[in-house]
């Protein structure tokens, strides 16, 4: 259960650090570089899904397989709109609001994934989680994306 716990926190955590760089590429205007930290951020889908399918065997409480259920959701959202699709939809309100949300519940999930390794690790996500808020905030003022 110990390396699980430390392999969700490292996963989490990576998603949380992947994500700030994500919104810093975009406030310094370097899109080819956020589309590949995007491409490395759809890979943590394989560790999610290998937490996921484990989780049975650890006895993780039904808020344990939402959290990693939001975030394999985002992430299967972003690849389709992103990276499949190519929609322009930040463009259109309703459609941010419910991209926008689905995000920050996703993300906001990774702290009670991170959590579960003890509480260094949590306070560390809850930390990137914060300033990924902020820089969400900030890079969408500025670049309405």
């Amino acid at each position: 259960m110990e390396k699980a716990n430390l392999l969700g926190a490292l996963v989490a955590l990576s998603i949380l650090l992947l994500t700030n760089l994500i919104f810093v590429s975009r406030l310094l205007g370097k899109p080819r570089i956020e589309y590949w930290l995007g491409a490395v951020l759809l890979l943590s889908s394989l560790p999610l899904l290998y937490l996921l399918t484990t989780a049975s065997g650890f006895d993780r409480p039904a808020l344990y397989y939402i959290q990693l259920g939001l975030m394999l959701c985002y992430l299967v959202v972003e690849f389709l709109l992103d990276y499949v699709l190519k929609l322009e939809f930040r463009q259109v309100r309703w459609a941010v609001v419910v991209y926008v949300t689905l995000f920050f519940g996703a993300t906001g999930g990774m702290i009670g994934v991170a959590s579960h390794a003890g509480r260094a690790w949590g306070a560390s996500s809850v930390a990137l989680f914060l300033i990924m808020a902020v820089l969400a905030f900030v890079q969408r003022a500025k670049t309405g994306m």
